[in-house]
């Protein structure tokens, strides 16, 4: 796949802090991209360019906390908070409206923007997302079960971030050779240090149920491709048919030898999906 693209580094205040976005291309359709937990837009560098050549203007979004966006104390990190930081990232960027992607929580984050501010999102793309009760996955919750323990290791200084996260990195793809040590590395590195860790921690205890369980979803009205890696291992197998069925119009497909992480174990193939849908065409099943 091409990368011969630069992107433009922007900081954009959103309230608590300021997120950092990295803007590929220019004057084309928008497509905002986030995240999941423990990632960073950096899960999108080779979907962002390709967009571009789409002829289309790629979005990659730091959330809030997360990359080398802000990590202001006592903030609100919630799936419900996060929506409206994106919200008012939006409006710093001049970006009336977007075709939105969001994969894992940052699925949690598009649907809860659709929801609550419609005007914003063109079109929806969501893969691997929680949804429902189903928030925040398995991943998450073993680590927000264990975080008074997790803590009191961390005080002791015997807890780095790679425990909490190497496995959900490497157990996020189909194909561990999608997920080696060099990368495992690149996304552990905001969480450096006892810091890092409690940070880490705040982060998996700000993810609840009740920010998207209650949506109003039978009112979508807009365009929604639900993508669905066929190994993801920490939501229930029956929630892409579940959004499915809720979301009117929406678009299901499952991609096989997949799993959460689908920029890592198949970026041309999520690439062309997300140009597709974007662009106003309808991805055929695969």
């Amino acid at each position: 796949m091409e990368q011969a693209i630069d992107a433009d580094l922007l900081r954009i205040p959103v309230g608590p802090g300021s997120l950092h976005v990295e803007r590929y291309g220019h004057g084309g359709g928008a497509v905002v991209l986030l995240h999941g937990f423990g990632t960073s837009s950096f899960l999108w560098r080779n979907i962002a360019p390709a967009l571009t050549f789409a002829g289309l203007t790629a979005f990659a979004v730091d959330l809030l906390g997360y990359g080398e966006s802000d990590r202001p104390l006592d903030a609100d990190y919630s799936i419900a908070a996060q929506a409206e930081y994106l919200e008012r990232a939006m409006t710093g960027l001049r970006v009336p409206e977007a075709t939105v992607v969001g994969l894992g929580i940052g699925g949690g984050i598009a649907l809860r923007l659709a929801c609550t501010r419609p005007a914003r999102v063109r079109r929806l793309a969501l893969i691997n997302s929680v949804a429902f009760d189903d928030c925040p996955g398995r991943d998450v919750r073993s680590i927000q079960l264990g975080t008074a323990r997790f803590a009191l290791r961390v005080s002791q200084g015997v807890l780095g971030a790679a425990p909490l996260l190497k496995r959900v990195l490497e157990e996020g793809v189909a194909h561990r050779e999608a997920m080696p040590a060099r990368l495992v590395a690149r996304y552990l590195a905001p969480y450096a240090g006892a810091d890092g860790v409690m940070h880490l921690l705040a982060l998996a205890r700000a993810l609840r149920a009740e920010d998207v369980e209650s949506l109003p979803l039978s009112r979508l009205a807009v365009p929604t491709l639900i993508l669905w890696g066929e190994e993801e291992p920490w939501l229930d197998s029956g929630l892409p048919e579940r959004l499915q069925r809720a979301i009117p119009g929406s678009t299901l497909v499952r991609m096989a030898q997949v799993g959460r992480l689908v920029p890592e174990d198949s970026p041309e193939l999520l690439a062309q999906l997300l140009s597709e849908h974007a662009r106003g065409g309808e991805p055929g099943q695969r």
